[in-house]
Protein backbone atom coordinates (compact mmCIF):
# COMPACT_ATOMS: atom_id res chain seq x y z
CA UNK A 1 0.00 0.00 0.00
CA UNK A 2 1.35 3.39 -1.03
CA UNK A 3 -0.57 6.46 0.10
CA UNK A 4 0.14 10.14 0.61
CA UNK A 5 -2.20 12.41 2.55
CA UNK A 6 -1.62 16.13 1.97
CA UNK A 7 -3.23 18.83 4.09
CA UNK A 8 -3.02 21.61 1.52
CA UNK A 9 -1.04 24.78 1.01
CA UNK A 10 1.21 26.21 -1.67
CA UNK A 11 3.46 24.30 -4.07
CA UNK A 12 6.49 25.48 -2.12
CA UNK A 13 5.03 24.31 1.20
CA UNK A 14 4.36 20.87 -0.26
CA UNK A 15 7.67 20.44 -2.08
CA UNK A 16 9.03 17.87 0.40
CA UNK A 17 5.89 15.73 0.12
CA UNK A 18 5.96 16.06 -3.67
CA UNK A 19 9.56 14.81 -3.78
CA UNK A 20 8.66 11.84 -1.59
CA UNK A 21 5.70 11.10 -3.85
CA UNK A 22 7.94 11.10 -6.92
CA UNK A 23 10.15 8.45 -5.29
CA UNK A 24 7.15 6.11 -5.11
CA UNK A 25 6.53 6.29 -8.86
CA UNK A 26 8.13 4.42 -11.75
CA UNK A 27 9.82 6.20 -14.64
CA UNK A 28 7.45 7.98 -17.01
CA UNK A 29 4.35 7.47 -14.83
CA UNK A 30 0.74 7.98 -15.83
CA UNK A 31 -1.07 10.24 -13.37
CA UNK A 32 -4.84 10.66 -13.03
CA UNK A 33 -6.26 13.76 -11.38
CA UNK A 34 -9.75 13.38 -9.88
CA UNK A 35 -11.31 16.68 -8.72
CA UNK A 36 -13.92 16.91 -5.99
CA UNK A 37 -16.18 18.71 -8.47
CA UNK A 38 -16.13 19.28 -12.21
CA UNK A 39 -16.84 23.01 -11.68
CA UNK A 40 -13.74 24.91 -12.81
CA UNK A 41 -11.76 21.69 -12.48
CA UNK A 42 -9.87 22.33 -15.71
CA UNK A 43 -8.21 25.29 -14.00
CA UNK A 44 -7.11 23.22 -11.02
CA UNK A 45 -6.04 20.36 -13.27
CA UNK A 46 -3.73 22.67 -15.20
CA UNK A 47 -2.27 23.93 -11.93
CA UNK A 48 -1.69 20.33 -10.82
CA UNK A 49 0.00 19.49 -14.14
CA UNK A 50 2.26 22.54 -13.90
CA UNK A 51 3.16 21.59 -10.33
CA UNK A 52 4.33 18.08 -11.22
CA UNK A 53 5.85 18.74 -14.63
CA UNK A 54 8.85 20.11 -12.75
CA UNK A 55 9.51 16.53 -11.60
CA UNK A 56 9.57 15.24 -15.17
CA UNK A 57 6.05 13.80 -15.17
CA UNK A 58 4.49 14.17 -18.61
CA UNK A 59 1.36 11.98 -18.81
CA UNK A 60 -1.79 13.21 -17.05
CA UNK A 61 -5.49 12.35 -17.21
CA UNK A 62 -8.35 14.53 -15.96
CA UNK A 63 -11.25 12.46 -14.60
CA UNK A 64 -14.18 14.37 -13.01
CA UNK A 65 -16.62 11.92 -11.44
CA UNK A 66 -19.72 14.10 -10.95
CA UNK A 67 -20.50 14.25 -14.68
CA UNK A 68 -21.01 11.51 -17.31
CA UNK A 69 -17.70 9.74 -17.90
CA UNK A 70 -16.19 8.24 -21.03
CA UNK A 71 -15.78 4.45 -20.60
CA UNK A 72 -12.58 4.54 -22.66
CA UNK A 73 -11.14 7.25 -20.41
CA UNK A 74 -12.12 5.35 -17.28
CA UNK A 75 -10.40 2.24 -18.59
CA UNK A 76 -7.19 4.25 -18.91
CA UNK A 77 -7.60 5.65 -15.38
CA UNK A 78 -7.13 2.22 -13.82
CA UNK A 79 -3.86 1.80 -15.73
CA UNK A 80 -2.44 4.81 -13.88
CA UNK A 81 0.58 4.67 -11.62
CA UNK A 82 -0.79 7.49 -9.45
CA UNK A 83 -4.35 8.63 -8.79
CA UNK A 84 -4.76 11.96 -7.01
CA UNK A 85 -7.98 12.88 -5.17
CA UNK A 86 -8.06 16.65 -4.90
CA UNK A 87 -9.62 18.99 -2.35
CA UNK A 88 -13.12 20.44 -2.21
CA UNK A 89 -16.36 19.56 -0.49
CA UNK A 90 -15.80 16.14 1.07
CA UNK A 91 -19.49 15.21 1.26
CA UNK A 92 -20.08 16.01 -2.40
CA UNK A 93 -16.92 14.17 -3.42
CA UNK A 94 -17.84 11.00 -1.51
CA UNK A 95 -21.40 11.09 -2.82
CA UNK A 96 -20.11 11.34 -6.41
CA UNK A 97 -17.64 8.48 -5.97
CA UNK A 98 -20.29 6.29 -4.38
CA UNK A 99 -22.84 7.08 -7.11
CA UNK A 100 -20.32 6.01 -9.77
CA UNK A 101 -19.41 2.93 -7.69
CA UNK A 102 -15.75 3.91 -7.68
CA UNK A 103 -14.85 3.31 -4.02
CA UNK A 104 -14.26 -0.39 -4.59
CA UNK A 105 -12.26 0.29 -7.73
CA UNK A 106 -10.03 2.74 -5.88
CA UNK A 107 -9.39 0.16 -3.16
CA UNK A 108 -8.50 -2.42 -5.82
CA UNK A 109 -6.17 0.09 -7.47
CA UNK A 110 -4.28 0.52 -4.18
CA UNK A 111 -4.21 -3.24 -3.55
CA UNK A 112 -2.63 -3.76 -6.99
CA UNK A 113 0.22 -1.45 -5.99
CA UNK A 114 -0.99 1.85 -7.41
CA UNK A 115 -0.11 5.04 -5.55
CA UNK A 116 -3.05 7.04 -4.18
CA UNK A 117 -2.58 10.62 -3.03
CA UNK A 118 -5.11 13.03 -1.65
CA UNK A 119 -5.25 16.66 -0.65
CA UNK A 120 -7.61 17.94 2.06
CA UNK A 121 -10.94 16.27 1.15
CA UNK A 122 -9.03 13.70 -0.91
CA UNK A 123 -7.00 12.78 2.16
CA UNK A 124 -10.04 12.51 4.43
CA UNK A 125 -11.52 10.09 1.89
CA UNK A 126 -8.68 7.63 2.55
CA UNK A 127 -9.74 7.24 6.18
CA UNK A 128 -12.55 5.00 7.57
CA UNK A 129 -15.15 7.78 7.37
CA UNK A 130 -15.40 11.46 6.56
CA UNK A 131 -16.59 12.68 9.97
CA UNK A 132 -13.69 15.13 10.07
CA UNK A 133 -15.24 17.05 7.17
CA UNK A 134 -17.77 18.32 9.71
CA UNK A 135 -15.35 19.14 12.52
CA UNK A 136 -14.77 21.70 13.92
CA UNK A 137 -18.21 23.22 13.42
CA UNK A 138 -16.74 26.71 12.99
CA UNK A 139 -14.59 25.54 10.04
CA UNK A 140 -16.17 22.66 8.16
CA UNK A 141 -17.70 21.51 4.88
CA UNK A 142 -21.42 21.97 4.30
CA UNK A 143 -23.30 18.71 3.82
CA UNK A 144 -25.54 20.16 1.12
CA UNK A 145 -26.02 16.72 -0.46
CA UNK A 146 -27.42 15.48 2.88
CA UNK A 147 -25.11 12.49 2.87
CA UNK A 148 -25.87 10.12 5.74
CA UNK A 149 -23.48 7.24 5.04
CA UNK A 150 -20.08 8.73 5.82
CA UNK A 151 -18.13 5.47 5.35
CA UNK A 152 -15.20 6.03 3.03
CA UNK A 153 -12.22 4.11 1.59
CA UNK A 154 -10.93 2.79 4.94
CA UNK A 155 -7.36 2.48 3.70
CA UNK A 156 -5.81 3.69 6.95
CA UNK A 157 -6.77 3.02 10.60
CA UNK A 158 -6.63 6.68 11.67
CA UNK A 159 -8.54 9.89 10.97
CA UNK A 160 -7.15 12.97 9.27
CA UNK A 161 -7.75 16.68 9.79
CA UNK A 162 -6.33 19.07 7.17
CA UNK A 163 -5.65 22.81 7.47
CA UNK A 164 -4.97 22.54 11.20
CA UNK A 165 -4.41 25.75 13.15
CA UNK A 166 -2.64 25.26 16.47
CA UNK A 167 -5.17 27.16 18.56
CA UNK A 168 -7.32 26.53 21.62
CA UNK A 169 -10.51 26.29 19.55
CA UNK A 170 -9.11 23.51 17.38
CA UNK A 171 -7.60 21.70 20.37
CA UNK A 172 -10.93 21.76 22.18
CA UNK A 173 -12.86 20.48 19.15
CA UNK A 174 -10.45 17.63 18.43
CA UNK A 175 -10.10 16.58 22.07
CA UNK A 176 -13.88 16.43 22.34
CA UNK A 177 -14.19 14.40 19.14
CA UNK A 178 -11.54 11.84 20.07
CA UNK A 179 -13.30 11.08 23.34
CA UNK A 180 -15.98 9.45 21.16
CA UNK A 181 -13.76 7.40 18.82
CA UNK A 182 -11.14 4.70 19.33
CA UNK A 183 -9.04 5.97 16.43
CA UNK A 184 -6.13 8.38 16.52
CA UNK A 185 -6.65 11.71 14.80
CA UNK A 186 -3.74 13.28 12.96
CA UNK A 187 -4.14 17.02 12.38
CA UNK A 188 -1.83 18.59 9.81
CA UNK A 189 -0.90 22.17 9.12
CA UNK A 190 -0.82 23.16 5.45
CA UNK A 191 2.41 21.91 3.93
CA UNK A 192 2.41 18.86 6.20
CA UNK A 193 1.22 15.35 5.48
CA UNK A 194 1.42 11.62 6.03
CA UNK A 195 3.10 8.94 3.92
CA UNK A 196 1.99 5.30 4.19
CA UNK A 197 4.19 2.59 2.68
CA UNK A 198 2.92 -0.84 3.64
CA UNK A 199 2.98 -1.00 7.42
CA UNK A 200 5.20 2.07 7.74
CA UNK A 201 3.77 5.52 8.45
CA UNK A 202 5.93 8.64 8.27
CA UNK A 203 5.13 12.28 8.88
CA UNK A 204 6.30 15.37 7.04
CA UNK A 205 5.99 18.82 8.61
CA UNK A 206 3.80 19.81 11.55
CA UNK A 207 1.53 16.88 12.37
CA UNK A 208 -0.34 16.75 15.71
CA UNK A 209 -1.95 13.67 17.24
CA UNK A 210 -5.17 13.64 19.29
CA UNK A 211 -6.29 10.45 21.03
CA UNK A 212 -8.87 9.65 23.71
CA UNK A 213 -9.53 13.31 24.46
CA UNK A 214 -5.88 14.34 24.72
CA UNK A 215 -3.27 15.96 22.50
CA UNK A 216 -0.29 13.62 22.52
CA UNK A 217 3.26 15.03 22.74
Amino acid sequence: MKLILYSGGSDEENSELDKRLKLLLPKNPLVTYIPASSFESEIYFRQYVDRFKRYGIKKFLHFPVDIPTDPVLEEEVWKSDLIHLDGGNTYYFLASLRKKKLLGKLREFVQRGGVLSGESAGSILQTPNISMAGIPKFDCDDNDVRLKNLTSLSLVPFEFAPHFINSKRYHTAYKSYTKKTARRLYACRDGAGIIVEGENISFIGDVFCFFKGKKLP
